[in-house]
C-alpha cells in the first residue's frame, strides 16, 4: 500500500508539474488578461443589462420594498445595498490581502471569491418578491466575491508584466472583458426574445422571464469555468509561513505602511485622491446607468425597453473595446496624466448630456459615447497606478490600498444617489453629483507633478 501510494503521489506530481512562464512573456498576459474575459459577464449580465431588467419586470407592479418597517424605492435599495457590500468590501480586503501576502498564495484567496461569486449568481435563479431577502443576499454575495478576486487580480500586474507592458496587458484585460461578456450577452438575449427556442415553454412573457433567470445560472458557470485558464498559469509564491494570531491585523499594518510611504511618493499620493473622487462618479454611473434606463427613459412597451436596454449595453461593450485599445495608444503618444483628464472632461460632458435623455434614440447616443470612454478610464487608472509605485515585492498591499480608495469611493458616491434618488423621486438628478465629482477629479488630477 505504502508502494502504491508512493509511485502514485510521484506519477501525480510529474503530470502536475509544469514550467513558470517568465515573468513578460505573452502567454503569461494572456492567461493574466483571460481572468477578464471570465468575470466580466457578470458586470455585464448581472450589474448592467439582464438583472436591472429583470428587476424591473418583479417590481412593475409595485415600486418599493418593506426594509425593517420602511417602504424604500426599489432601484435605492439596489443603491443602498451596493453600497453596504462595498462597504465590507473595503473593510475586509486589508485582512484578505495581508492574509494573502503573508502566506505567500493570493491565487488561492483569489479562487474562494471566485466560485462564491459564481455560487452567488447561480443563486440569483431564485430571486422572486416571494424570497427577496434571499434574492437580496445572493445579489450581495455575488458582488463580494467579483470585487474580492478583482483585489488579488489587479496585484497580480506588476508581477506579470514589466511597466512598459502593463498599459497594453491592461487593456488587454478589459477588451477580452468586453468580447467574452458580449458573447454571453448575445446569447442570453437570443434565449429571452426566442424562448421557445431554447425549450423554454409558455406564454411568451412568462417564458422571457424564465430565461432571464437562466441568463444568472450562465454567468455564474461561464465565470468558473473560464477562470480554470487563468488559474494554471498564474504564478504562486514559493514563500510560506504559519498563521499567526496577528494575521487579521496585517493587512492594516500594511495599509498603514502604504499610506506612510505615500509621504515619498508625491505622484502617486496627488493620484489617489483624484482617482477617489473620480470613482465616485464612474463607478456609480456604471452600476446605477441600467436601472435609470429602465425608469427614466420613455419607451413605448416593454418588449421595447427590454431590446433596447440590452442593445444599449452591448452598443456600449463594443465601442468600449475600441475606447480601451485607443486609450492605451494615446497615453503613449500624450502621457497618461493628459489623457486622464480629458477623459474627465469628455464625462462631464456625458453627465450633462444624460441629464437631458428622455427618449431612447438619446439614450442609444449616449451609450456610444459612454463606451468610448468608459473602458479606457478604468484601464488607464489601473495602468497609471502600477506605473507609480515603487520599487517593491509587496504589490498587493498596494493594490489593496487602491482598490480600499475605490470602494469607499463608491460607497460614497451609491449613498449619494440612493438618497437623492429616494428623497426626490427621481434617479435623474442624483447626475448632478457626477458632474462635481468629475470635474474634481479632472482638477486633482492637473495638480500631479511631472516626473
Amino acid at each position: 500500500m505504502r508502494v502504491f501510494c508512493y509511485f502514485g503521489k510521484t506519477k501525480f506530481q510529474k503530470m502536475s508539474t509544469k514550467t513558470p512562464l517568465k515573468k513578460g512573456s505573452r502567454k503569461l498576459i494572456n492567461a493574466w488578461a483571460f481572468y477578464d474575459w471570465a468575470n466580466s459577464v457578470y458586470s455585464l449580465v448581472i450589474s448592467s443589462a439582464i438583472f436591472p431588467i429583470y428587476y424591473g419586470v418583479i417590481f412593475s407592479n409595485i415600486n418599493t420594498i418593506n426594509i425593517l418597517g420602511y417602504q424604500i424605492k426599489n432601484t435605492a435599495v439596489i443603491s443602498f445595498l451596493t453600497a453596504i457590500a462595498f462597504l465590507v468590501i473595503a473593510s475586509f480586503s486589508p485582512i484578505l490581502s495581508g492574509i494573502a501576502d503573508y502566506i505567500g498564495n493570493k491565487k488561492k484567496f483569489m479562487k474562494i471569491f471566485v466560485y462564491l461569486g459564481s455560487l452567488s449568481c447561480i443563486g440569483l435563479y431564485w430571486f422572486e418578491l416571494e424570497t427577496i431577502y434571499l434574492g437580496l443576499i445572493f445579489y450581495f454575495l455575488a458582488m463580494i466575491g467579483l470585487w474580492s478576486s478583482l483585489v488579488f487580480y489587479n496585484s497580480y500586474l506588476p508581477d506579470i508584466a514589466y511597466p512598459e507592458q502593463q498599459d497594453r496587458a491592461s487593456a488587454r484585460g478589459f477588451s477580452y472583458g468586453y468580447v467574452g461578456s458580449v458573447i454571453l450577452l448575445l446569447a442570453n438575449l437570443a434565449m429571452i426574445m426566442q424562448p421557445n427556442l431554447f425549450g423554454i415553454e409558455g406564454n411568451k412573457i412568462d417564458a422571457s422571464v424564465q430565461a432571464m433567470k437562466f441568463s444568472f445560472i450562465s454567468v455564474g458557470i461561464w465565470w468558473a469555468l473560464f477562470s480554470q485558464y487563468s488559474f494554471y498559469y498564474l504564478p504562486k509564491s514559493n514563500h510560506k509561513s504559519k498563521i499567526t494570531k496577528d494575521i487579521l491585523l496585517n493587512g492594516y499594518r500594511k495599509l498603514k505602511s502604504v499610506f506612510n510611504q505615500l509621504k515619498n511618493l508625491s505622484r502617486l499620493r496627488r493620484f489617489l485622491p483624484a482617482f477617489f473622487m473620480y470613482s465616485m462618479a464612474l463607478q456609480t454611473v456604471l452600476l446605477v446607468a441600467a436601472y435609470f434606463g429602465e425608469e427614466e427613459i420613455a419607451w413605448t412597451d416593454s418588449n421595447q425597453k427590454t431590446l433596447g436596454l440590452i442593445i444599449s449595453i452591448l452598443l456600449i461593450q463594443i465601442v468600449a473595446i475600441f475606447g480601451a485599445i485607443l486609450t492605451a495608444k494615446a497615453s503613449e503618444k500624450f502621457g497618461n496624466i493628459r489623457v486622464l483628464i480629458s477623459i474627465n472632461i469628455i464625462w462631464i460632458i456625458l453627465c450633462i448630456m444624460a441629464y437631458n435623455v428622455r427618449t431612447p434614440s438619446q439614450f442609444y447616443s449616449i451609450a456610444g459615447l459612454v463606451g468610448l470612454v468608459m473602458g479606457g478610464l478604468q484601464s488607464l487608472s489601473r495602468s497609471t497606478y502600477s506605473k507609480l509605485l515603487p520599487k517593491t515585492l509587496d504589490t498587493t498591499s498596494f493594490f489593496s490600498f487602491y482598490d480600499v480608495t475605490e470602494k469607499i469611493g463608491i460607497v460614497i458616491g451609491m449613498l449619494c444617489f440612493g438618497l437623492v434618488d429616494q428623497i426626490s423621486g427621481s434617479m435623474r438628478n442624483g447626475i448632478l453629483f457626477f458632474i462635481v465629482f468629475f470635474m474634481l477629479g479632472a482638477f486633482m488630477l492637473s495638480r500631479i507633478p511631472k516626473e
